[in-house]
């Protein structure tokens, strides 16, 4: 039987004062919670851990995610939920660019309001489209890419996630890579394991890396970002989470837990200490 938590890196724990949480495929998947999960989440903030959501969602709004955690017991600010959306968002007011969506429709009120004059130069912004992945809008924003000059933003480049059907589906990632080799520009990324993505969290939650822990179920973008970042991390073996996939990375996560609940329990034991 597999052990609830196995230390893999640094056997030494940091001191936690906060805590960076993916949530689909660790707090829910679809509209479920998942085993534990909520009560978890009620432990870190018993013990008076900060808590500050990093998701590469992007099917569903900041507001909807905010909603969806609401409604399973898990009350949160919307300013401690960060979406690569909202990142992007930010990022077209403040350069003045004309966006080109590739984008879930759902996801289109997080860029509304966005106004930049006819004029502007064009920015073309890829999302998880689902099945709006079709030849036309890919080949539209190819163009917009290679003829109008426009820079090019990645709100993720996941391989998977785990669907509300319990198997994994194909993300964004690879629909990012493909436009990358057409048009050959490098998208610029706005979400996991973009470092920006990171320090912005770590703003939220107002600790240095090493005061910090992150937990999730991608090894590459959760994981591996993070401790790019110079935050100590926790995989989880729900979600996306293949068997193996903690050695992959080098250096390995600091360690692998079962799920949200033996995460938390290692997390606030230590820090107790």
């Amino acid at each position: 039987m597999t052990s609830d938590i196995t230390t893999c890196g640094m056997p030494s724990a940091p001191s936690v004062r906060g805590v960076l949480l993916d949530i689909g495929g660790v707090v829910y998947v679809g509209e479920a919670p998942l085993p534990g999960a909520v009560a978890a989440v009620a432990r870190l903030r018993a013990a008076g851990i900060k808590l500050c959501c990093l998701t590469n969602t992007t099917r569903a709004p900041r507001r909807v995610v905010v909603e969806r955690l609401a409604r399973m017991g898990v009350n949160i600010a919307p300013e401690a939920v960060l979406t690569p959306a909202m990142a992007a968002r930010r990022a077209l007011h403040e350069d003045g660019r004309r966006p080109h969506f590739l984008i879930h429709p759902a996801l289109a009120e997080d860029f509304a309001d966005l106004a930049p004059p006819p004029d502007a130069p064009a920015a073309v912004v890829v999302g998880d489209a689902g099945e709006g992945f079709t030849y036309a809008a890919l080949n539209a924003a190819f163009r917009v890419l290679v003829e109008d000059d426009a820079a090019f933003l990645a709100l993720a480049r996941n391989r998977s996630f785990r669907d509300a059907d319990g198997r994994l589906s194909l993300d964004a990632g690879a629909f990012v890579a493909a436009l990358e080799y057409a048009s050959a520009r490098p998208a610029t990324l706005y979400g996991k394991p973009a470092p920006a993505f990171f320090a912005a969290g770590l703003a939220v939650l107002g600790c240095a890396p090493d005061e910090a822990v992150m937990i999730g179920d991608d090894v590459e973008a959760d994981i591996a970002g993070a401790q790019a970042a110079g935050i100590a991390a926790v995989l989880v073996r729900t979600g996306k989470y293949r068997a193996g996939d903690e050695a992959r990375i080098d250096p390995p996560p600091r360690a692998l837990a079962a799920d949200l609940a033996a995460a938390v329990d290692w997390i606030v034991a230590r820090t107790r200490g």
